[in-house]
């Protein structure tokens, strides 16, 4: 179903999102710990909305000198920061999350606009945003160490963790705010300073979030380099990646982009955050609760128009329910409301620009080539409404896991249906036949099946689901996947220890100073 855009109002939101933001029709002048451009005006790029086509503003794109200035702010800011209490640090992650709560709903329509999710999407982004600050805010009175028995008399041994200093950035335009704030949120109550390089195809909901945090700071008597953002290309990406200065860097992206920055980084002995590339399925057993599992692999698949690192990508179906599960999608598909993503109807937005298009175009001609067949979809729509050629319709194709397309991730709405039959050993060899290992599930109301995809010999993925899709991960877990993935875990659980060092203490309370092992040394 095709739904063509109402430009006018929608303008008439954009302009109420950026005043209520803060956002100029073109960017301001360098500010110190706030960077959204050069100073030069050198190189600007103009951010266009793949919902509608229309320019929403400008930026300009930082310079090597313009990233000197703020790698400088951001280490005065640290000084500063590490001595502030760790739960102190945590009250200003409230107020954080405080501020996120008021701007919300622009935000969240700022999201939708600029990247193309639908508003319900930007919204649960910037409740993802919100959540984490609550989970920060927690954490800031429980970054523990561990005390042990010293096997010297008189003697006390322990481990605490301190700030590791700046921590690096790089997001992707898929989530262009909630992925920054599981990693900002975490390393500010650490005493981390931070710069963010968002995608430099959606750099305005990263203006927006500076501005929000901002008013935190200057109400705080805060230096406004505890968080920085630097707007700009591969250039600034490659310059963080090799900076010592930057103990970690977080890189979110496909998994050719993070082979790059690892190896930057690792040359340097510096520690790298990795989240890349997915290609993730969903098993469905013959005692699946198909009615469940649709919903399922429907949302997963084309939400934010297959443009997740947790998109499903593969349903791997057993062969006695195959062609009911192909029927039923092929209903389903035929009827997805697809347009203008700020519309309450519609399902499925557009792709982030004609680049992606391409891809998904190509992609789905090499899977054919293969011996793939397309059931249905894999249209660019075109006419009123959709003259940007950025709206396509969700393609389903049969097709087998071992193609070379199958086999790489397309960030694009195509789901791969693949059937097995006999045991779930010879599904879950499928699932775990692909170079990528994030998010993976099954549906099966059979516990002995779902317990043996969640052992050790069964799913290899970071995620593991039962009876749920592949997508929409809670704050509350560690989020990261294996192998081409990257090994990376962010958010939840005890992920906060990757944003800082660990040192192990022992003191000596005696008036005699044995030696460990028993060593004797007298002179």
């Amino acid at each position: 179903m095709k739904q063509a855009i109402d430009v006018s109002p929608q303008q008439l939101i954009v302009e109420e999102i950026k005043t209520t933001l803060g956002i100029k029709a073109t960017n301001p002048a360098f500010s110190t710990g706030l960077v959204w451009g050069g100073t030069g005006n050198v190189n600007t790029k103009t951010i266009y909305s793949p919902v509608d086509g229309q320019a929403i503003a400008a930026v300009n794109l930082a310079t090597p000198d313009d990233y000197e200035q703020v790698i400088k702010t951001a280490e005065q800011a640290f000084i500063q920061w590490r001595q502030v209490p760790a739960p102190k640090r945590g009250d200003i992650v409230r107020q954080i999350g405080n501020k996120l709560r008021q701007y919300k709903e622009p935000l969240g329509k700022l999201v939708s606009y600029e990247m193309g999710k639908i508003y319900q999407e930007g919204l649960g982004e910037v409740q993802e945003m919100i959540d984490i600050c609550d989970f920060a805010v927690g954490l800031s009175r429980q970054l523990h160490g561990f005390t042990m028995h010293s096997e010297r008399p008189g003697h006390r041994m322990y481990e605490q963790y301190h700030a590791l200093g700046i921590v690096g950035i790089i997001s992707a335009f898929n989530f262009p705010v909630a992925v920054w704030s599981w990693n900002a949120m975490l390393a500010a109550v650490c005493g981390d300073v931070c710069i963010w390089k968002p995608s430099e195809k959606t750099p305005l909901t990263a203006i927006a979030c500076q501005h929000i945090l901002k008013e935190v700071l200057v109400e705080n008597n805060l230096p406004e380099g505890i968080f920085n953002v630097i707007i700009g290309d591969a250039e600034i990406g490659a310059l963080m990646a090799a900076d010592s200065r930057i103990p970690l860097l977080s890189a979110t992206g496909s998994t050719r982009m993070g082979k790059k920055v690892g190896a930057a980084v690792g040359a340097r002995l510096g520690r790298a955050l990795l989240e890349l590339g997915g290609n993730n399925a969903i098993i469905l057993t013959e005692n699946a609760n198909l009615d469940m599992a649709l919903r399922a692999v429907v949302f997963g698949a084309v939400g934010t128009c297959g443009q997740r690192c947790t998109t499903t990508r593969r349903l791997i179906v057993h062969d006695s329910i195959y062609d009911e599960v192909k029927e039923r999608l092929l209903k389903i598909y035929s009827n997805l409301p697809i347009g203008n993503p700020l519309s309450d109807t519609v399902l499925v937005g557009p792709l982030i620009d004609k680049e992606a298009v391409e891809n998904f175009k190509k992609s789905l001609i090499a899977v054919q080539q293969e011996g793939g067949t397309l059931l249905i979809g894999g249209e660019v729509l075109t006419g009123e409404g959709y003259e940007t050629g950025t709206y396509v319709t969700p393609a389903l194709v049969e097709a087998q896991n071992t193609y070379r397309t199958v086999q790489e991730e397309t960030f694009a709405p195509i789901l791969y249906l693949i059937k097995y039959s006999g045991e779930l050993e010879n599904a879950i060899a499928l699932q775990n036949g692909v170079r990528q290992g994030l998010s993976s599930a099954i549906f099966s109301t059979n516990l002995g099946q779902t317990e043996v995809f969640l052992s050790a010999w069964g799913s290899d993925c970071g995620i593991a689901n039962v009876n749920i899709g592949t997508s929409g991960a809670e704050i509350g877990g560690a989020f990261g996947g294996e192998k081409d993935t990257g090994g990376g875990r962010e958010s939840g659980s005890d992920a906060w220890k990757v944003y800082m060092r660990r040192q192990t203490n022992t003191i000596n309370f005696s008036r005699e100073l044995p030696l460990a092992q028993g060593i004797k040394f007298d002179f």
